[in-house]
């Protein structure tokens, strides 16, 4: 799989725009604690994923792990909330009240809304845009984006280093069954083994790139000149309206309260 997951016009964005657009989005998800402005934000986010060419089923299976997170807090924040409002039912020995139920799906909404932004920005943004698009727009040190793209890259190694090290565990009969305790040891033995070959690799990376003169001290030149355009301003600016269109809703609804 390539550095980025999707070919739609935002992937043909500049790659410091889509971060500070969800960056925009994130403050205002921070600031506005009612269920009505992340639920308008959240619709109008869902409306600009076909134009990130990742479509809704990638979406779906790509961020699974973050629907059962937005559910969980939803059933926590309903089942042990402040006991405040009028009561809506009762399971068991808890009392499910309206207030709660307000502020559980308040909760769930703004989880996902504030990570949708994230998940479309990188999934059209390949690491090596990101990093170049730092260096040259925020003026981020080369040696700081670069050692984080080194890094970045080192993820997959660090996946297929786990499958390996499960698999030779397995061929040398070392299983935990059904014993959690056991599976447990293993799975911290594992991680000990994961976390030496890292510190070893990273090692060796950064003796190689010294080696290569990425911190030699004198001006780095470009290889991909990176541009901002004024597509990549409509980005930006299409953030913006969502923040607008947001907060004009729940404030005309009369919903709207401030963090503060």
């Amino acid at each position: 799989m390539s550095e980025r997951e999707a070919c739609g016009a935002l992937a043909r964005r500049n790659a410091v725009a889509k971060v500070g657009a969800g960056i925009l989005l994130s403050l205002l998800l921070l600031v506005a604690v009612d269920p009505v402005t992340p639920l308008v934000a959240l619709v109008l986010e869902l409306l600009v994923v076909p134009f990130a060419g990742v479509g809704y089923g990638l979406l779906l299976r790509r961020s699974w792990p973050l629907l059962v997170g937005a559910v969980s807090v939803f059933v926590i924040t309903v089942l042990f909330g402040a006991p405040s409002g009028s009561p809506v039912a009762a399971l068991g020995p808890f009392e499910i009240t309206s207030d709660a139920l307000v502020a559980g799906l308040g909760f769930a909404v703004r989880l996902l809304a504030l990570a949708l932004p994230g998940i479309l920005a990188f999934a059209t943004t390949g690491a090596t845009e990101l990093a170049d698009a730092l260096i040259q727009q925020v003026r981020v040190p080369a040696r700081f984006a670069i050692g984080a793209l080194a890094a970045f890259r080192l993820v997959p190694l660090l996946m297929a280093e786990w499958r390996t090290l499960t698999l030779a565990r397995r061929a040398r009969g070392i299983d935990a069954g059904a014993n959690p305790f056991a599976r447990l040891r293993l799975f911290a033995g594992t991680a000990f083994a994961l976390l030496v070959g890292a510190i070893r690799r990273g090692t060796r990376l950064a003796v190689a790139m010294e080696a290569r003169g990425f911190d030699a001290g004198v001006p780095r030149t470009v290889a991909r000149p990176v541009s901002f355009t004024l597509a990549d301003a409509l980005v930006v600016a299409g953030a913006v309206a969502i923040v607008a269109v947001s907060m004009l809703v729940s404030v005309g609804t009369g919903t709207f309260a401030p963090l503060w």
